[in-house]
């Protein structure tokens, strides 16, 4: 229920990519209908998102694009936009991420997954900016935006994200507060060995967890796998300052002799 000053809170909840993406509303109003009218329009593009890029559904755009029954400039521009994003993810991550990988149909070719969620929720997101007196949150599977839309910074509070400890599910190891950015983890505790390493072609079993936050979740997504791969990634990045980067029992390179700590966290200068 609304507080005096007419301030409330509102959730909704889809199934969407196969996970839930819930969107939480801080609000002045929170019945109001254009709050209603934007998530249902957030839904939309992300269930659009999922349309052209799935793996999973062979009548997708990204499946009939690697099978050649489609061809680029047919496809949707998301497509090309999503391109360019991958290959400078390759390029600022030094070949860390990839998208040469294995589609559950079990044919390897171009497969933009590490990226396009948190693209996708990016800009879903926009519309949320777009409506007045409102704080948000779009959660997609544990990939998280927080925002703001116009006239609304009186409800600037912060949102807690809590980091489950990936020994212990049940657990929260630590809690990061945002008002306005993003915030992604990888591990391999939920899914196993899904981050492959482009250097073996493995994959990755290993325990711990990498987290990072920042301006965009598309950026945070593509950093929090890179580094779960290998922690000294973006330490070594340039462009990158506003993006942090949160371990949990995560191993080092051999070649880094610092000892391996528990919820370390470090400014990108000096990646944990």
């Amino acid at each position: 229920m609304p507080d005096d000053a007419g301030i409330g809170v509102r959730a909704f909840v889809e199934q969407i990519m196969g996970i839930p993406v819930s969107v939480h509303i801080r609000a002045h109003r929170p019945g109001r209908d254009v709050i209603a009218t934007a998530v249902a329009a957030v839904f939309a593009r992300l269930s659009r998102a999922e349309a052209i890029f799935s793996t999973w559904q062979p009548t997708s755009e990204l499946m009939r694009l690697r099978r050649g029954d489609l061809a680029l400039a047919d496809a949707d521009p998301s497509m090309r936009v999503v391109m360019d994003l991958c290959e400078r993810a390759a390029s600022v991550t030094g070949g860390l991420f990839t998208t040469d990988l294995v589609a559950p149909d079990g044919t390897r070719g171009w497969d933009p997954t590490g990226l396009v969620k948190g693209w996708a929720v990016d800009d879903a997101a926009a519309v949320l900016r777009t409506v007045d007196r409102i704080a948000f949150s779009i959660n997609a599977g544990g990939d998280i935006v927080c925002g703001l839309g116009r006239l609304s910074d009186a409800l600037a509070n912060t949102w807690n994200i809590g980091i489950e400890d990936p020994a212990d599910r049940s657990r929260i190891s630590r809690v990061l507060p945002i008002t306005v950015g993003a915030i992604a983890t990888s591990s391999a505790a939920a899914r196993g060995a899904h981050i492959i390493d482009p250097r073996t072609g493995a994959g990755l079993t290993h325990p711990g967890s990498a987290t990072v936050t920042g301006p965009e979740l598309v950026w945070a997504d593509v950093w929090a796998t890179t580094t779960f791969i290998d922690p000294t990634a973006l330490g070594r990045s340039d462009g990158f300052a506003d993006y942090r980067l949160w371990t949990i029992d995560l191993p080092r390179p051999a070649s880094d002799t610092r000892r391996s700590l528990r919820c370390r966290g470090s400014a990108p200068s000096s990646a944990s």
